[in-house]
């Protein structure tokens, strides 16, 4: 029974997701060819800067703004709970076409404008420019390596001073690699063809755009002589960088001339390599040697305590199980271990009404993680749909709410014997991680608007939010508890005492449980360096495979782990398994935390501001409790179908 349960929960997973699975390829950008000399505008994403974390518009600054004005696209809601914020920049360039232009010159500075100006550039923010979906890269030296950053700054302070330079003259590099089309181009379906020959395939010819490159600098230029030019008027070309004394210092009553240049180069890089350079990972051998050596030392060791436990079990089966009725009668008398707790082992646990909400919550997180990672291992979730992982996880978390209530509610029935209470099971596992979160991130979202950030969520989308929980989430959850109470309870192999047995004082303490947690915390920690370092430090990853095996792993290992240390509890005549079980395997969350903040402050020491480091620690706090139930439930329910297996294989009167 139990192993049905677990193989219709993953049956509902699969039929969940085989219909809907084809919304989430959305490869976010289809190759675009252009023309000679036709034009295309760069857009602007968030501010972003790796010492706050806190996004900010790029018009907040004193920039150029469009002559159409500033245009908004249209974003997912992944890109909205990130914190961009995609604008139209004034930034213009025409196919093929080498230019050296005028943008504006800005009105004097005034006090609030300088000091915001320094602030951004002190805190070192980015700026994030979009060219046909394709991020714009610089290159820098450093100790005899170029290191590869996408964005450009601010601003900067030169050392063995405290002035602060603005970067307002932009040298672009844009790659692009001529398209000659298709020769022969076939329309119609069925038995009818038209066909079109060779010379109307030039319409199908044209320039891809495969790379978008920057040098910024700074460069002070006569504000008197640039407010006679118009936007767009041709400048003379610069070499940068420049010397110090002529770029252009922040400080009050200056008037800020911005400018650009463009070159086109033609390029062999083909558009779907484009990305290549992006997702290419600094230290990749490293990457690559480290995950394989934690993959072979855990399996190695998991392989080791999976042989001891099996010899053990099989050991104690086998010798009872080889002796007469009479000789059984007399080692009952005798019995001690896990033997003794037979009337005992199935009796319900405290707080089982949590205890089912957790189970719950954990198998819709760990479906969740399971197909959004299988989809993105297998490229369709791509770089280019920015937020579209997001948006992925979060619509799938909220169609796995019938998973949820149905795991739920059938464990509630079988642990009460009735289906008397569903509704209140049902509701608290659609609202109690849900909620969790809201109440955190309503808290992050209070400071971030008070800092008037872009990754403050819009009132609009904060009510969204609450209405697709609602609205989606919690009938969904309702309606599996509803298949929950209508599906068999599991039932147990031995009957339950009506006086529960008093455990020996001398029995495996929390603290034993809270270290197994650092087996499976060893599958993951090397993975989870580089994920943290995507997050904040603004780097890609996209090694979805390594993070698809990994994941697979931690499962293994946590139930390995888990049904170990309930052998182990019920060896010692402790039958209060049932949480000791769910903690075992869920603790790594608590090394997940521990190692983020050991992130925080030895890895991000740059980080600085109180409502950046609550902004870290909350959003850390929010997946440990995810990785807890997930692993949690894992190491349960393979505990719930040992212990079952074991009891139903020995008579015991």
């Amino acid at each position: 029974m139990v192993k049905g349960w677990v193989f219709s929960t993953l049956l509902v997973v699969f039929l969940v997701f085989t219909l809907p699975c084809q919304a989430f390829y959305l490869p976010g950008s289809y190759m675009h060819t252009y023309k000679q000399g036709e034009e295309i505008g760069a857009k602007v994403n968030s501010l972003t800067s790796i010492e706050t974390e806190l996004p900010f518009s790029y018009y907040s600054l004193p920039y150029c703004h469009p002559e159409g004005g500033i245009k908004k696209s249209a974003e997912n809601l992944g890109e909205l709970l990130m914190g961009d914020q995609i604008d139209n920049s004034p930034y213009r360039f025409r196919i093929n076409v080498n230019e050296s232009l005028y943008l504006c010159t800005t009105n004097p500075l005034d006090e609030a404008d300088v000091k915001l100006l320094k602030q951004r550039s002190r805190d070192l923010y980015q700026v994030n420019m979009i060219l046909d979906n394709l991020p714009v890269r610089r290159f820098t030296e450093q100790n005899g390596m170029t290191i590869q950053w996408t964005g450009y700054p601010v601003g900067y302070i030169p050392e063995g001073t405290n002035d602060v330079y603005i970067i307002n003259h932009l040298k672009f590099k844009v790659l692009v690699h001529k398209y000659e089309g298709g020769k022969v181009k076939v329309l119609g379906t069925g038995e009818g063809m038209e066909v079109i020959s060779e010379t109307d395939s030039d319409a199908n010819s044209g320039y891809e755009i495969v790379g978008f490159e920057v040098v910024p600098c700074s460069l002070k230029r006569d504000p008197k002589a640039m407010l006679k030019l118009k936007m767009y008027d041709k400048v003379d070309p610069v070499n940068c960088p420049v010397e110090l004394e002529k770029s252009q210092l922040i400080k009050e009553k200056e008037q800020i001339t911005f400018t650009y240049e463009v070159e086109f180069v033609n390029s062999d890089i083909r558009w779907p390599s484009r990305w290549d350079a992006y997702l290419k990972m600094e230290g990749s051998k490293i990457h690559w040697f480290s995950i394989m050596n934690s993959l072979m030392v855990i399996l190695f060791l998991a392989g080791i305590v999976f042989v001891i436990f099996l010899r053990t079990v099989r050991r104690d089966l086998t010798r009872y199980e080889e002796l007469d009725k009479e000789a059984q009668a007399q080692m009952n008398e005798e019995l001690s271990g896990w033997k003794l707790v037979v009337g005992d082992v199935f009796r319900e646990p405290t707080s089982s009404k949590l205890l089912c909400v957790m189970i719950g919550d954990g198998v819709q997180i760990l479906g969740m993680a399971i197909v959004t990672i299988f989809f993105a291992a297998f490229g369709f979730m791509s770089p280019a749909s920015r937020g579209m992982l997001l948006t992925g996880m979060i619509v799938l978390y909220m169609l796995l709410g019938i998973v949820a209530g149905y795991a739920a509610v059938r464990l509630w029935r079988t642990l009460k014997g009735t289906s008397e209470g569903w509704r209140s099971v049902s509701w608290s596992t659609a609202c109690f991680f849900p909620g969790i979160i809201f109440i955190v991130l309503t808290v992050l979202n209070f400071m971030l608007w008070t800092r008037n950030s872009t990754g403050a969520l819009p009132i609009s989308l904060f009510f969204g939010l609450l209405s697709l929980w609602f609205c989606v989430s919690v009938p969904l959850t309702l309606l599996g508890g509803f298949f929950g109470t209508r599906a068999e309870p599991i039932e147990f192999p031995v009957r339950t005492n009506q006086i529960p047995r008093e455990i020996p004082t001398k029995k495996y303490s929390w603290l034993f449980i809270l270290g197994a947690g650092t087996l499976p915390f060893g599958t993951l920690f090397i993975e989870l360096f580089f994920i943290l370092s995507s997050i904040w430090l603004g780097r890609f990853y996209y090694v979805f495979g390594f993070l698809l095996v990994v994941l697979l792993l931690l499962v293994v290992v946590c139930a390995e782990v888990s049904v170990v240390l309930t052998y182990m509890h019920l060896c010692a005549e402790d039958w209060r398994w049932w949480w000791k079980a769910f903690f075992a395997s869920g603790t790594v969350a608590l090394y997940v935390f521990l190692y983020s903040i050991n992130y925080l402050v030895f890895d991000l020491r740059s980080l600085s501001g109180p409502v950046s480091a609550m902004l870290y620690i909350g959003y850390s706090f929010i997946v440990s409790l995810a990785i807890m139930l997930a692993t949690g439930t894992v190491g349960f329910l393979t505990s719930l179908s040992f212990v079952h297996y074991l009891f139903s294989s020995v008579k015991i009167d």
